[in-house]
């Protein structure tokens, strides 16, 4: 149970947020089609929530994350049978020391009573932050392959990551998905950039 909001710290009884800042969030959720995917989202990437994003991403600052997850529980989900987290290299993991997407996808799994499933591996790869959207494009495709040894396969599953900026990661995890039999893919956001 939260004593104080993690937002301004104010003193809490029995939420996350307090409603002064859970208003400031501004969330919209919507559904964005792209690609040929059903992309859900809980809101814009604008301020406040891309500065808590960035934190929690970069700062270490896991203490967003139940807030998170009552974010992602405003979005109307169909029933899946499995959570994809979006794959980070091992460099990554070592720097940051977790996939946000993969802790963002505990509650949602959870939520559903269905596993967490990691079948592709992500190689080496450089910061997309400020990269252009041609730029992001060359290259994101060769970043993901298939786990050695996949026994296990989901047809309806959920990719889950933090942000969308043009999409071009989700639909290269999409495109794998689809060569290991998934027949079934949508994506979930906690923002998307517009």
């Amino acid at each position: 149970m939260f004593k104080f909001c993690v937002l301004c710290h104010q003193s809490l009884t029995r939420r996350i947020v307090c409603a002064d800042c859970w208003e400031h969030l501004q969330l919209q959720p919507q559904v964005i089609y792209k690609d040929d995917l059903t992309i859900y989202s809980a809101g814009i990437y604008q301020y406040p929530l891309n500065r808590l994003i960035q934190n929690f991403k970069y700062k270490q600052d896991v203490h967003y994350l139940p807030l998170f997850n009552r974010i992602l529980e405003t979005i109307d989900l169909p029933q899946f049978q499995a959570v994809v987290p979006m794959p980070i290299s091992d460099y990554r993991l070592k720097q940051r020391g977790y996939n946000q997407a993969q802790l963002l996808a505990k509650a949602i799994a959870k939520k559903q009573n269905i596993p967490i499933w990691s079948p592709l591996i992500r190689q080496a790869d450089h910061h997309q932050k400020n990269l252009t959207r041609a730029e992001r494009l060359s290259g994101i495709y060769q970043q993901f392959s298939r786990c050695p040894n996949l026994s296990v396969r989901y047809r309806h599953v959920l990719i889950i990551d933090d942000v969308m900026t043009t999409g071009a990661s989700l639909d290269a995890v999409k495109q794998q998905l689809q060569k290991i039999g998934c027949t079934k893919i949508e994506a979930l956001c906690l923002a998307v950039v517009t």
